[in-house]
């Protein structure tokens, strides 16, 4: 970076600017900007004398108020940031937090509401594939059913045999012998 008679009445101007922005009666010149001991690596020092007295210099407070609040267009201006153009004893800024483009509730809003809706959706799927199998043992239940022509009955936990009563039953305890001597 060279640094010149240009870039000196560059600097010069914008510490004029800034001094008028800071006070809106001051008629700061570019005169009135006085620079010292400026070296080849461009580190000087420099004082802002009053406009009304030329010999008097503008209080420090003063001129760092004007600084701080017209930094960036220091830095825009020689196209650097508050890293690579330091100003001693003055603060740099801080610039303002980031804001996201979307609000941080709104993200895990939406990130609540599709875990419930998929809760929703699993548990409604669940119930209808379970109906499904229920129903489908059921008619099988059914079919085997109709397809026995015996079926065996459980009572009292002794399996017992259930009447068919479209072939009929016959009592093997009361046939076969008794009924030669009992007529009806």
């Amino acid at each position: 970076y060279a640094w010149d008679a240009n870039e000196e009445y560059l600097f010069k101007a914008m510490v004029a600017f800034a001094m008028r922005r800071y006070s809106s009666k001051s008629t700061t010149q570019i005169s009135n900007v006085l620079l010292c001991n400026v070296t080849d690596r461009v580190s000087f020092w420099f004082v802002v004398t009053d406009p009304s007295k030329n010999v008097t210099t503008v209080p420090g407070s003063e001129v760092e108020a004007a600084i701080r609040m017209n930094r960036n267009r220091i830095n825009n201006a020689f196209l650097l940031s508050d890293k690579t153009l330091q100003f001693l004893k003055i603060t740099s800024t801080l610039s303002p937090p980031v804001e996201p483009s979307t609000p941080v509730w709104l993200i895990v809003f939406g990130v609540v509401l599709c875990l419930i809706v998929a809760g929703i959706v699993f548990l409604v799927v669940a119930g209808i594939k379970q109906r499904k199998k229920k129903n489908k043992q059921l008619t099988e239940r059914e079919n085997l059913e109709e397809k026995c022509e015996v079926t065996v009955t459980v009572e009292n936990g002794i399996p017992c045999e259930t009447l068919d009563l479209k072939v009929g039953h016959i009592n093997g305890v009361f046939a076969a012998d008794d009924e030669r001597f009992t007529s009806l």
